[in-house]
C-alpha cells in the first residue's frame, strides 16, 4: 500500500512541475540576464546618433551588466557597435465615434550595426510594435502609461541586441 501512495505521490509532483512549465510558456515567459558574447565582443566601444538617448545608455547598461567592457574612446582595433537609428512612430487602429483616435500601434525601429577589424560589418534592423488604447479624458494618466510602454519597448530592444550580439561568432 505505501509503494502506491509513493507512486501516486510521485505522478502528482510530476504532473504538477508539468503543470507549471506549460504555463510559464504559456504566458511568454523567458529567462534574460546572461548573454554568452564571444570573446572578441567582451570590449565594445558604442557609438550613437544620440549618443546621450535612453537607448543608448540602457545597451551600455546591459554590456556592462553581462560583464562587457564598454570603452570611452574610439580605436580601430576594438569592435564597435553604432546606434543608426531609434525612432517611434504610431498608427492609428480605431477612433471614437467623434473621430478622436481610440486606439496606436506604436512601432518602436532600431537599426544598428557591429564593426570589426577586418570583417565585414553587420546590420541589423528590428521593430517592436505595441498597441495603446488612448483616452482624452485621462490625458495625464494616459500620458505616463505611453511613457511607461516606450521605457519597456526600448529595455526590450536593448535585450533584442544583446541577443543579436550572442549569436555572432568570432
Amino acid at each position: 500500500m505505501k509503494r502506491v501512495s509513493d507512486y501516486l505521490h510521485h505522478k502528482a509532483k510530476v504532473h504538477s512541475m508539468i503543470l507549471c512549465t506549460l504555463l510559464l510558456a504559456a504566458c511568454g515567459f523567458q529567462l534574460r540576464g546572461n548573454y554568452l558574447l564571444s570573446p572578441e565582443l567582451q570590449t565594445i566601444y558604442v557609438s550613437s546618433v544620440d549618443q546621450y538617448g535612453e537607448l543608448t545608455r540602457i545597451v551600455k547598461q546591459h554590456l556592462i551588466r553581462n560583464r562587457v567592457n564598454v570603452v570611452k574612446q574610439f580605436s580601430d582595433d576594438l569592435p564597435q557597435m553604432r546606434i543608426l537609428k531609434d525612432k517611434l512612430d504610431r498608427r492609428t487602429l480605431s477612433v471614437f465615434p467623434n473621430g478622436q483616435v481610440a486606439e496606436y500601434e506604436l512601432i518602436y525601429t532600431v537599426r544598428y550595426e557591429i564593426l570589426r577589424a577586418n570583417k565585414e560589418k553587420q546590420s541589423f534592423k528590428f521593430e517592436i510594435n505595441r498597441n495603446y488604447q488612448d483616452d482624452p479624458n485621462f490625458a495625464l494618466a494616459k500620458s505616463r502609461e505611453l511613457a511607461l510602454m516606450l521605457r519597456e519597448m526600448r529595455l526590450d530592444a536593448a535585450d533584442k541586441i544583446l541577443r543579436s550580439m550572442a549569436s555572432i561568432q568570432s
